[in-house]
């Protein structure tokens, strides 16, 4: 048999049957935990006969440490074993041990100190199902409460999980997205800069239209100026020149 590695305390295994095969159809189904073997051993002799209460509320004790934390069955060469957990009184000492082999798994597993580490959850839970059943042997209602808590506490975990996963995939999905329509992106970007280039283009020759009609303009209108000043100086040696006439003409009448 493998040797069990669990915080949580268990009795050693039981054999209950020799030849699962020829079990009732009504039996329980069996589940194999092969994770989770018994310590090789000799089966310990059945203990002394006691009071009827003193019996009596240590077989209630074990049908709620059985409630709480099932016994593991497994099947090993065709016989079926039980190993429920141990119903024997804790003392101070056997937290003290708990703490250290919680501590010396942690190390030897590299659980890591923060963060998500599955293998630190896992040591953590076996440890509160120890907590839990030390706590059932002395107090069962303590026991029953400190279940529910423990019952709260992996369902927060898994609703966590649960939206844990549910925020990854939906992220994947937006950034698949995302790639999808940076391509599209990429090539609008091609289009405009194509389009921007043939623009920049047609601003150009435009300029140089613009540019050489101004200088014909700019040629036509001097040459307008030329000429208007040519004519303006014609026309004022025109008018010298009747004044002149003129003032002759006058000069000699008088005389005459």
């Amino acid at each position: 048999m493998i040797s069990q590695d669990s915080l949580l305390k268990y009795d050693n295994p039981v054999l209950v049957s020799k030849n699962t095969e020829r079990k009732s159809p009504k039996s329980r189904p069996l589940k194999v935990i092969p994770q989770q073997m018994a310590v090789s051993g000799p089966v310990p002799p059945p203990p002394k006969p006691k009071s009827p209460p003193e019996n009596a509320y240590k077989q209630q004790t074990e049908e709620i440490l059985n409630a709480i934390l099932p016994p593991k069955e497994w099947i090993e060469e065709n016989q079926l074993w039980v190993q429920p957990v141990s119903s024997a009184p804790c003392t101070r000492m056997d937290v003290i041990n708990l703490q250290k082999e919680l501590d010396q798994k942690l190390q030897q597993k590299q659980a890591r100190e923060t963060g998500i580490c599955p293998v630190r959850r896992e040591l953590y839970s076996q440890c509160f199902d120890e907590l839990i059943r030390q706590v059932t042997i002395n107090c069962a209602e303590r026991g029953l409460l400190l279940l529910q808590v423990r019952d709260e506490i992996r369902m927060t975990i898994a609703a966590y999980q649960t939206l844990y996963e549910s925020s990854v995939a939906f992220g994947m999905r937006k950034a698949l997205q995302g790639e999808q329509g940076k391509s599209d992106l990429e090539y609008r970007i091609l289009e405009l800069e194509s389009e921007k280039r043939d623009l920049e283009k047609q601003v150009n020759e435009q300029k140089a239209k613009c540019e050489a009609i101004e200088r014909q303009e700019a040629e036509r209108q001097e040459i307008e100026e030329k000429k208007h000043a040519e004519e303006v100086q014609f026309l004022k040696r025109t008018n010298q020149q009747l004044k002149a006439q003129l003032e002759s003409i006058i000069t000699l009448k008088n005389k005459a």
